[in-house]
């Protein structure tokens, strides 16, 4: 579906970057839900695992 995406675990938590251009808040949504679906379905864990799906966009100037 995607091609390119970044994941940070952060103990109980699972960050997923994607960019802002591709993906839209309707789909940040399905996204993290798919994930999260994944994750219950094929591991064994203790407790909760929270998914979420940052979506942004980021201004960046260089003063010389």
């Amino acid at each position: 579906m995607y091609k390119k995406a970044y994941a940070i675990q952060a103990g109980r938590e699972l960050r997923v970057l994607v960019e802002a251009e591709k993906v839209d808040d309707k789909q940040v949504e399905e996204i993290s839900f798919k994930i999260a679906q994944q994750i219950q379905d094929e591991m064994t864990y203790p407790g909760q695992i929270k998914v979420t799906v940052i979506r942004e966009t980021r201004g960046v100037s260089v003063a010389k």
